[in-house]
């Protein structure tokens, strides 16, 4: 899987604007920032643990996310 990280990419959010991200399972693999999210003005992309205990934070930015059921 390929992942966008082209500054002038308009169908890609901008990364950590948020302090907290609820995501689902067809979110997972999680990683910080998304694949959504643009990636050149970010941290370097890490993949988060979130499927045991339901939250993880990203030890970069500190951004939380919540598994929703």
């Amino acid at each position: 899987m390929t992942h966008a990280t082209d500054a002038t990419d308009s169908s890609l959010e901008a990364a950590n604007t948020q302090r907290v991200y609820q995501v689902s399972r067809d979110d997972l693999p999680l990683s910080c920032p998304t694949p959504e999210q643009k990636l050149w003005n970010s941290h370097p992309r890490v993949y988060l643990p979130i499927e045991k205990t339901g939250e993880a934070i990203c030890p970069y930015c500190s951004a939380r996310y919540e598994l929703l059921d």
